[in-house]
């Protein structure tokens, strides 16, 4: 079969032991629209925010954060499949910067896997998608700790992230958002922080 990802640059490339190769793209905001569209405009992803767009007001998103120098979208494409959407931004010029104690080397992260297919859920699928993610965020872009920010009500996204290893921290609420491009309601999160591993080179 044909992979129809592999002429496009990857900015990482993990081979998983056991589970295959992962590559991190930089996202195609109108290419890759309707691959996120079908995912984003699902009941399970409610808490991505975009529930009741359009493919095409989901691509203007994506194409005005790539205009920022500070939020970047990716997707992780498994063996030529797209498997995750992948979002990495900085802290301190996001809102959850002014919920908690910013350190310098902090990277905030968002992850959003495609729906299970047919067989299922799949044992190590998420652990491995977001440990080829971490090593993207400890050695390209050499970050010390990462930060997450589910919404409380999301059980399972929280459930996932401190099986994977992150430590709670406090619930927060992150102000509304309300500006000409970008309108994001409050939201009351749960932060949760992955350190780098020692292992990991600096």
């Amino acid at each position: 079969m044909t992979d129809p990802y592999a002429d496009r640059a990857a900015v990482h490339e993990e081979v998983v032991d056991g589970f295959g190769t992962v590559r991190v793209l930089p996202l195609d905001a109108k290419g890759d629209a309707e691959v996120v569209h079908g995912w984003v405009s699902q009941e399970r992803a409610v808490f991505w925010g975009m529930n009741g767009l359009t493919q095409d007001e989901v691509a203007g998103i994506y194409a005005h954060m790539d205009t920022l120098d500070t939020h970047h979208a990716y997707l992780l494409v498994k063996d030529g499949e797209p498997v995750a959407l992948f979002q990495t931004y900085e802290p301190q010029a996001d809102r959850v910067g002014e919920c908690y104690d910013v350190r310098p080397g902090d990277i905030g992260v968002h992850l959003l896997l495609a729906p299970a297919g047919a067989g299922g859920s799949r044992l190590g699928w998420t652990a491995s998608l977001m440990g080829a993610a971490a090593a993207y965020v400890w050695l390209v872009l050499g970050r010390r700790r990462v930060v997450v920010d589910p919404d409380v009500r999301n059980e399972k996204a929280i459930e996932r992230f401190l099986r994977l290893g992150f430590v709670a921290g406090p619930k927060v609420v992150l102000p509304e958002v309300n500006l000409p491009d970008v309108h994001l309601p409050e939201k009351h999160a749960q932060l949760a922080f992955l350190l780098r591993p020692v292992a990991c080179p600096a």
